[in-house]
């Protein structure tokens, strides 16, 4: 201990609890001897595994694992103002944090008492937040001034970027709080604000994105808005700063226009957004021809040199490939083998370019948001849940149709990532990683990509004499590898660095450093791993640890069909670093513990209803649509792939309050919300299928697959709920399929019913129906 001291030059010292096993931290709280120093002070635990702690606000540190950044539930350890985590050193068993004196932050605004990851980034800006509430709409009223209502969420990249330009500056921070209230939201926490603003943005420009950036009247309605504006005029364009000023003259002198435009986009949004049926049902031929329009749509916009469906930027979008993989095999059925294949080689071929490119994490593991070029390979940083669920789900069915451990490799590399970074000790799936992170500790800005980007010299020094061959094979270059596309990198932001993108066939690349395939892989392996330890020791990116209902629901639909798929991968396969080669059943056990979580910690076991998510205990919004239609397809997949019948049992459950809560009897589909808050104006039918699929679509397919399980009028009753909502989105369906690719799916699913065989005795049919209430 003593070395330890003289080695790190801090004093005073005190120890906190040196003999503390981990398991307890769930029951302690801890703070400095009433003698500590305040001004410069160390804490050690000398118990593995090493420990660390993560500022979320000013003088609250949350205990966590350094290796994996999985919080401690509800351990904290209470610091003077004063104090800020400063230097972190893991290994030996410890885990130590130096806390050197700084000033107390200048400003302080009523966000650093919200739980929200989004919301406390912002706590100590100069600008004078309010938490979307009573308060904030009753401050706006009073002062007579119009809102500024900016959403966001905690891993956005240009939401850092208004932060520091914008929200940062005094100057701004003078406008807003002298002529409006300003309201930040996490979209994450409050999808249904987001919804209603989004839609107003996206009607108004035909583009919306984050961060949102909308003015309101004192009664919510919206005035006008945007997404990301720079702070200063540029090119032609108005900055933020004239924006402000434009704003209040026109508050003060056009406002009776603004407040008629306002009411009257909130009115024709409501019209356009809540659509009701007008048949039971979808017409026979629309039924069965949905898939094939939405199928013929998106290969008009196929990418035959990179893959994908669109162009730059470029988005993973699952809901798409799992159109053509289901349009493909329907082809089969009916005999026309070619065009069956020509669908799927489509989605292959996309499935190997994002593989490949460097949208693919392959040093750690899982996937970026999305490529900011056309060729997969620059993408845009920052890891979030859905997209790990959904992409995992993709590429177990591309193993499923070629039994090409490719696509089981990448599955695994997914679904090990989440395991390793991304899981709760409760079993819980946290949200996202952010796409920012410091170069380096005492860097002042962070960067984006800056944790998983590298130069030429750091490879060389790091992997020795097996670096040129990584470099080759990963197109690593002296000058840096950004450089595939003049969409890349248009600023030059990546001089000199690297994004890994594999350019060449692994048989190809072995032969010519005359290696045998496996040792190739091997070697490949193997230098991912120390990259992966090096990397280890770089500021990480910001883990926002929110717990969402919907996106757990997502995730625990890929682990329990990896549980399954895996068994079929070939006898005695082993793979390389990062994936761990777990047995396929390890992976029921993380779905079943991701739900138990769900179900002890967001679910009223008396009303049935669900709570939309956790941090540091339930959110205060209640459940969405998407939060129910999504957990009840991953608890089916639960059910449907060994979990046991008390995941059926309680998606049956799920799905009679999802009707009690959201479902439009009389018009037909699912609202978005319960309607129970006055101050969201908007009641949404989402239909689109997108980043995720909407809760309709994945709703009619699970009532579908219900109906498959259960007999009698619940299957009666479940199927004619699922038809009269596809007939809520006829005109969808029918002029533009694209945009609903998972609910077109669904048509032809309901078109066509299969109903699971399931054979019992008399004593097991009269359990299975006793344990549904059949």
């Amino acid at each position: 201990m003593a070395n330890l001291l003289v080695s790190l030059e801090l004093e005073p010292l005190y120890l906190v609890y040196p003999k503390l096993n981990p398991k307890t931290l769930t029951r302690r709280r801890f703070t400095p001897p009433p003698n500590a120093d305040e001004k410069s002070s160390l804490v050690v635990f000398l118990n593995p595994p090493p420990l660390r702690f993560s500022q979320h606000h000013n003088s609250v540190f949350f205990l966590t694992q350094t290796k994996n950044r999985r919080p401690y539930k509800s351990s904290f350890v209470l610091f003077p103002d004063s104090l800020q985590t400063h230097f972190i050193r893991e290994g030996l068993g410890y885990g130590v944090v130096a806390s050197t004196s700084s000033t107390s932050p200048k400003h302080t605004n009523r966000l650093a008492a919200e739980h929200s990851p989004y919301l406390l980034q912002h706590a100590h800006n100069p600008v004078d937040w309010y938490p979307w509430g009573e308060e904030a709409f009753e401050e706006a009223r009073k002062r007579d001034v119009p809102i500024f209502l900016s959403i966001g969420y905690s891993t956005c990249h240009w939401c850092h970027v208004m932060e520091v330009e914008s929200f940062e500056s005094e100057e701004v921070a003078k406008l807003l709080n002298e002529s409006f209230v300003s309201i930040k939201v996490d979209r994450e926490e409050r999808p249904d604000v987001d919804k209603v603003y989004m839609s107003f943005v996206q009607a108004l420009y035909g583009g919306g994105g984050w961060p949102l950036s909308v003015f309101l009247s004192p009664d919510l309605k919206p005035l006008m808005g945007g997404t990301y504006f720079p702070p200063n005029d540029n090119y032609g364009r108005p900055g933020f700063k004239t924006l402000l000023k434009k704003v209040k003259d026109a508050w003060d002198t056009k406002r009776d226009v603004l407040l008629k435009s306002g009411t009257y986009a909130i009115e024709e949004l409501s019209k356009a957004l809540s659509a009701t049926a007008g048949n039971d049902k979808l017409p026979d031929g629309l039924s069965r021809t949905a898939v094939t329009i939405c199928a013929k749509q998106l290969s008009r916009s196929y990418d035959s040199k990179y893959g994908g469906f669109g162009s730059a930027p470029k988005f993973p979008r699952p809901v798409e490939i799992q159109l053509m993989l289901y349009h493909s095999k329907k082809l089969k059925e009916a005999g026309k083998t070619s065009e069956a294949d020509e669908d799927q080689s489509m989605v292959l071929f996309s499935l190997q370019g994002m593989a490949n490119g460097g949208m693919h994490d392959h040093v750690g593991g899982g996937f970026h948001r999305y490529s900011v070029d056309e060729c997969w390979h620059v993408p845009h940083f920052e890891k979030m849940l859905y997209d790990q669920g959904q992409l995992a789900n993709v590429y177990l069915d591309g193993f499923i149709i070629t039994k090409d451990v490719m696509y089981s490799y990448v599955a695994r590399d997914i679904l090990d990532y989440l395991r390793r970074d991304m899981i709760a000790p409760e079993g819980g799936i946290y949200s996202a990683e952010d796409a920012d992170s410091f170069e380096f500790e005492g860097a002042k800005r962070k960067k984006e990509g800056a944790f998983y980007i590298w130069t030429n010299d750091e490879i060389d020094e790091v992997l020795g004499e097996n670096g040129d061959l990584f470099k080759e094979h990963y197109y690593v270059k002296k000058s840096g590898n950004c450089d595939l596309s003049s969409m890349s990198d248009p600023h030059n932001e990546f001089a000199g660095k690297n994004v890994l993108i594999e350019r060449n066939e692994v048989s190809a690349m072995a032969s010519k450093f005359s290696l045998s395939v496996e040792k190739y892989q091997e070697i490949l392996g193997e230098c991912r791993r120390k990259l992966f330890d090096v990397r280890l020791k770089r500021p990480k990116p910001h883990l926002d640890d929110k717990i969402i209902v919907s996106w757990n629901g997502l995730v625990i639909s890929a682990f329990a069909r990896a549980s399954k798929i895996l068994r079929d991968e070939p006898e005695g396969i082993k793979y390389c670093f990062p994936v761990v080669n777990s047995q396929p059943e390890e992976y029921m056990d993380v779905a079943e513990k991701a739900a138990l979580f769900i179900r002890g910690n967001l679910y009223d076991e008396q009303s049935h209803r669900l709570q939309h998510s956790y941090r540091q205990g339930p959110s205060k919004a209640p459940a969405f649509l998407d939060d129910y239609a999504f957990l009840i397809s991953g608890l089916l997949d639960l059910y449907e792939n060994g979990g046991g019948i008390k995941w059926l049992k309680w998606a049956i459950e799920l799905q009679e309050t999802q009707d009690e809560l959201y479902l439009d009897r009389e018009g037909g589909a699912y609202f978005n919300t319960e309607g129970q808050d006055p101050s969201v104006l908007l009641r949404v039918k989402e239909d689109h299928d997108g980043a995720e699929p909407s809760g309709n679509s994945v709703s009619a397919i699970n009532l579908v697959r219900l109906a498959s399980i259960v007999a009698g009028e619940k299957a009666s009753s479940y199927l004619t709920t699922a038809q009269r909502l596809l007939a809520v989105f006829e005109l969808r369906l029918k002029e533009l399929a694209v945009a609903v690719p998972l609910m077109c799916c669904a048509a032809d699913m309901i078109s066509v019913p299969s109903r699971k065989q399931v054979v019992f005795c008399r004593a097991q049919q009269h359990a299975f129906c006793s344990t549904l209430g059949l």
